[in-house]
């Protein structure tokens, strides 16, 4: 009995494949064991960095909340602790957002806290 491989799904799967892998830079646009290994890396990169992604945006809000207290005379942990006592719930990308672009919002935030 002859052997029976399915051409147009092995055809879709590189076609697929290589639409994933354009605007990549020489061979790793168009040759296809070439192509594959990067789009998988590319894949893994992309999982990983949405992971990251909420890290990197956390460390920004902490370092921008910290700024702004520091400017009235509070340190970033304290102020997370009056918050939290005061049963103030604003979240950290809310008040990084106040500290940075609504610096009379977020002082009013303070002064509630004193």
């Amino acid at each position: 009995m002859p052997r029976s491989v399915n051409s147009v799904a092995s055809r879709a799967k590189r076609k697929r494949v290589l639409e994933l892998a354009k605007g990549y830079f020489g061979r790793k646009k168009n040759v296809w064991t070439v192509a594959k290994n990067a789009v998988e890396k590319g894949l893994v990169y992309a999982y990983r960095d949405r992971k990251a992604k909420k890290r990197d945006f956390r460390t920004l809000w902490i370092a921008r909340i910290n700024a702004g207290a520091r400017m009235h005379g509070m340190s970033y942990s304290v102020l997370m602790g009056k918050l939290k006592t005061a049963g103030i719930d604003l979240n950290r990308k809310v008040l990084a957002d106040l500290a940075l672009n609504h610096p009379s919002a977020f002082e009013a935030v303070i002064k509630k806290l004193k």
